[in-house]
């Protein structure tokens, strides 16, 4: 029997792979001295030699050997092969690996980058909330009117409204990723100079609450392009529930934590914390976060493989196609619907302390700790409704079907509850009732919210921009119109109004939508 030791292939190239793609052993991030070891049988008509191959990296960089232990044996010359003998194709499928990966690298990047967008909203909202709590203490301190509050409170949307459409435009034509981080830091900003305008002077609050409006307005587009790059269809509603649930978190954590920090170190104290959160998000996103999947040199092909086997377009948007985009009958069913869906929802979130103290009775205290509850089931329903829909889809139902459905359910349960609130006289029942109405609006995750990637995954940015900007007129003319009609009226006609606009977006979400792409 002969045996010697051979050098097969020095390499220096970060890129090399051995057959059956093991770890890239020749990164820098992995431990030197990483083996791997198989074994490659050969024969011929005289010989059979079995090579014991071992891969090594040196532990100097992005280089590394491979050398093979050859051992032969004469072998009888028989009619037939003994199958000891044979060549196995599949020899390479035993590769035994000595090192292992640590789980965090092989954690799926396209979830990171929905964890990242979920850690956003988480902190949009806290920020957001914060002020309805502050604002009591500060009206106290600097004797500011009911109007005066009224004005504060409303110069967020402002900003929040005017670029809408802006930022949507922005984020498909420079990419998700610096418009995002632009938005937190920008808000972030806008959050902690708060009580130092307060101080200068109301004018100067209200610049500043207007500029965070706008930090906010461009967020969700540009969250809406980034994940419409990195998801594919089947994970589609499951993430982006996950990532509007952090907006419901982001409330009950600021209505939670708000108080707190009030009483024990003063009201400037909200926003100071609240707004240097953002900074945290801020480096993180820097480091983690790309645009595209093309943009990031570190994603494992196997991954890369399945977001490019969903449709992803990698053309870059030049420019807008308005006036296709506003022929379709699709995307008005999308403005529609936001308009419809927002105005019950805007409603319910922002009378709801007062429904609760006027009708129910309760306290201000009690009033507080029940408008959490609403948050709390959104966040729970909203995941529930993403993991039914792509549970649905996988299983064969049209994207379409799914959708209707889904916006079915948002719309249909929440009109179904607000009717049986005037039949109801225990407050414990129709806290209950509020809940479930809550609970059911947020399927719309999986609806609407999801559509504008099904429709135009290139503009996906554009039309939420559109098609939000309808939710909030929605919410700041249906905010207004609750207070006209509870003086002229009772709360059942307030219910019974946004009733009547569930049912129109059903009829039009039904007719008009589609999930298929309609726009390339």
């Amino acid at each position: 029997m002969n045996t010697s030791r051979a050098l097969l292939y020095s390499f220096t190239d970060p890129t090399f792979r051995p057959l059956k793609s093991p770890p890239d052993i020749s990164s820098p991030k992995r431990r030197p001295r990483e083996r791997l070891n198989f074994r490659v049988r050969l024969h011929t008509d005289h010989r059979c030699c079995v090579f014991r191959v071992s891969v090594r990296n040196s532990g100097r960089g992005e280089t590394g050997k491979v050398y093979a232990d050859v051992k032969s044996e004469p072998y009888e010359i028989l009619e037939t092969v003994p199958e000891s003998a044979k060549l196995e194709e599949d020899a390479l499928d035993d590769v035994v690996l000595d090192s292992t990966v640590p789980w965090w690298e092989e954690f799926p990047k396209r979830w990171v980058i929905v964890i990242l967008c979920f850690s956003a909203f988480l902190l949009c909202n806290m920020d957001r909330v914060n002020m309805s709590i502050a604002i009591l203490p500060m009206s106290a301190e600097n004797n500011w009117n009911p109007a005066t509050v009224g004005l504060i409170q409303s110069s967020f949307f402002w900003g929040y409204l005017l670029t809408q459409v802006a930022g949507g435009i922005w984020a498909d034509t420079v990419g998700g990723k610096k418009v995002l981080g632009f938005a937190v830091i920008w808000w972030s900003i806008a959050t902690i100079l708060t009580p130092v305008a307060a101080k200068v002077g109301l004018p100067f609050l209200l610049v500043v609450r207007a500029f965070m409006g706008i930090g906010e307005g461009v967020a969700m587009p540009a969250m809406n392009n980034i994940l419409s790059k990195w998801v594919p269809v089947s994970e589609r509603s499951r993430s982006l529930a996950f990532v509007y649930s952090g907006m419901y978190l982001g409330s009950v954590t600021g209505l939670a934590f708000s108080p707190f920090l009030i009483h024990q170190f003063g009201w400037p104290s909200v926003f100071y914390s609240f707004g240097s959160l953002g900074t945290v998000w801020f480096a993180a996103w820097l480091s983690k976060a790309h645009s595209s999947p093309l943009d990031d040199p570190q994603l494992r092909p196997a991954e890369k493989k399945l977001i490019f086997a969903n449709s992803f377009s990698k053309e870059p948007v030049e420019s807008i196609p308005w006036r296709l985009i506003l022929s379709k009958a699709p995307v008005w069913a999308l403005i529609v619907s936001h308009f419809c869906h927002n105005w019950g929802t805007f409603i319910l979130l922002t009378w709801m302390p007062t429904y609760y103290n006027q009708v129910l009775k309760f306290n201000l205290t009690e009033s507080g700790l029940f408008c959490v509850l609403p948050w709390l089931t959104m966040a729970f329903s909203a995941n529930l409704g993403g993991w039914i829909a792509d549970t649905l889809v996988s299983k064969g139902l049209s994207v379409t079907t799914v959708r209707k459905i889904m916006q079915s359910i948002g719309f249909l349960g929440p009109a179904f509850f607000l009717t049986q609130l005037s039949h109801i006289d225990s407050p414990a029942m129709a806290v209950l009732c509020m809940a479930c109405s809550q609970g059911t609006d947020a399927f719309s995750q999986s609806g609407l919210y999801s559509n504008h990637q099904d429709i135009a995954p290139r503009y996906s940015g554009v039309l939420l921009g559109l098609s939000n900007t309808a939710g909030v007129l929605a919410g700041v003319f249906g905010t207004a119109a609750t207070g006209y009609i509870l003086q002229h009226g009772s709360w059942d006609d307030v219910f019974k109004v946004s009733v009547g606009l569930y049912l129109v977006g059903t009829v039009v979400w039904n007719l008009f939508s589609t999930g298929e792409k309609i726009l390339d």
